[in-house]
């Protein structure tokens, strides 16, 4: 099974372990087919209570991967890894300097052993040339506001254009502005992933051209408050709403040319905000999705498979699978009655398949490996997010969004599949008869708009680009022309 580790788009109260610090580098390795796949696992300390963590796969050049959370109960260890819809969990032995466990991704199951080789955890820097660094030419403003009934307080930083140079400061001026918002996972305000900070471009990029930018921290992340892990995707929307009140209090926003930019979700949740709201000028899909998720996410996990050197005959055998043991997990009531479906499912499914080729999709060889198959599943998608979020169907908002839309996507994009998802863009805006949007695939980019070689989701730590600048200057364009008509 080749699934390897990686697909879709942090911190967690943890209890010591028998008195003794898991703060350092855990290093391991997974056999993939025959290989020996080295994995590092970097923990440090968040504050006195939580731990933060990445991992690094060395052979296939990904360093830095975000890790959310880490969950520490007793001798147990369990670490979340959302971009790749993955996890790590184990045991901590005796000498609390090994751990014995195992790699989860969408039910694929891979033995990890893991030592501790240092007490230090020793990050790689990666180079990220075009993370920006001040001085900046534009002012930029760490601050908090909260939503209407003060529930949940948000840190986020703030760009503005300066004035020209004899502008009256007595009548300032004012600037078209610009929500970012962030695809799946506990994200900070500038989408940190592999070492790169696309949001902290974006708004570098926009901001010099003219353009107010408001990116924000997720709930529980950085300088927000709130629950992240008891939040949906409508909650994430009601966040983005509290977002716009708060910039209609500036002077120096245009409250006429507000605008929302969404990447991976953020490109289903800004829509989801426009079509509720008169006062949302222009949206702006970063690989958004534009066809139901379920079906989006079947054919990610099939691109994703592929990626990875899987056979197409096997995978178009994997493919119900995944997809009935997902419809299954969503409409369970519990995870007793998911992991019985889940099992059905898999025993069913099974008959007449080639051992190999369940093998190499799911990583099952006994009966046994069907229950930990089942329960890995379960472990990653069993919760309030994802359920919402499976059910759900952009082309509801699309149908109702009437503001100016661009939804561009890279052509080699393999967690949002450029070709069905601008296609269900740009149908369903031209059913709602929108008379002001532009669907564009763009060449060579990957899903975080990087030009890739191999275009793998591992591939995107070892990449230094950040972003396309091509892409931002079309974003940038667009946005003081096109949208404002």
């Amino acid at each position: 099974m080749i699934k390897l580790f990686f697909s879709f788009f942090a911190l967690v109260t943890t209890t010591a372990i028998f008195g003794q610090s898991l703060v350092g580098d855990w290093e391991g390795a997974a056999i993939v087919q025959g290989t020996e796949l080295p994995i590092i696992f970097h923990l440090s300390k968040y504050n006195v209570d939580n731990y933060g963590a990445t991992f690094d796969s060395p052979k296939q050049q990904a360093f830095g991967i975000a890790c959310s959370d880490v969950i520490v109960k007793e001798d147990s260890v369990i670490i979340l890894i959302p971009v790749i819809k993955g996890s790590y969990a184990g045991k901590l032995n005796n000498n609390k300097r090994e751990i014995t466990g195992n790699m989860y991704q969408s039910g694929a199951v891979l033995a990890l052993d893991l030592k501790k080789t240092s007490d230090v955890s020793t990050v790689k820097e990666m180079k990220r040339p075009q993370t920006p660094k001040p001085p900046f030419s534009y002012k930029s403003e760490d601050i908090i506001y909260a939503n209407a009934d003060k529930s949940i307080q948000f840190g986020a930083t703030f760009t503005v254009p300066l004035p020209e140079p004899g502008v009256d400061y007595f009548r300032a001026p004012i600037y078209p502005t610009v929500i970012l918002i962030s695809g799946s996972g506990k994200q900070d305000r500038d989408e940190s992933i592999f070492g790169h900070k696309p949001f902290a471009v974006i708004a570098d990029h926009l901001t010099r051209q003219g353009i107010a930018v408001l990116r924000v921290d997720d709930r529980g992340m950085g300088k927000t408050t709130g629950d992240f892990n008891k939040s949906t995707t409508s909650d994430f929307a009601e966040d983005v709403a509290a977002g716009i009140a708060y910039l209609k209090t500036r002077t120096d926003v245009d409250v006429d040319h507000i605008g929302l930019i969404g990447h991976s979700e953020g490109g289903l949740i800004a829509p989801m905000v426009a079509s509720q709201r008169n006062d949302v000028t222009f949206v702006v899909l970063l690989a958004g999705p534009g066809i139901p998720i379920l079906e989006m996410m079947e054919q990610q996990s099939a691109d994703v498979m592929s990626s990875n050197g899987l056979e197409k005959s096997d995978i178009d055998q994997y493919r119900p699978l995944y997809k009935n043991t997902v419809t299954a997990i969503v409409s369970a009531k519990d995870s007793a009655t998911a992991s019985k479906l889940v099992f059905d499912i898999f025993k069913k499914w099974q008959v007449g398949k080639s051992p190999l080729m369940v093998k190499n999709t799911t990583g099952v060889e006994s009966e046994k490996d069907i229950t930990a198959f089942a329960n890995a599943f379960i472990r990653d998608l069993m919760n309030p997010w994802f359920k919402h979020f499976m059910k759900m169907n952009p082309q509801d908002y699309l149908s109702k969004t009437n503001c100016a839309v661009l939804a561009l996507n890279g052509e080699k994009d393999i967690q949002v599949a450029a070709k069905y998802n601008l296609a269900g863009i740009q149908s369903t805006l031209e059913k709602n008869k929108n008379k002001n949007f532009k669907v564009l695939e763009i060449p060579g980019l990957n899903h975080l708009f990087q030009h890739c070689k191999t275009c793998t989701v591992e591939e995107y730590g070892g990449l230094e680009e950040s972003f396309d600048t091509a892409t931002l200057e079309l974003i940038a364009n667009w946005i003081k022309t096109e949208s404002t008509k």
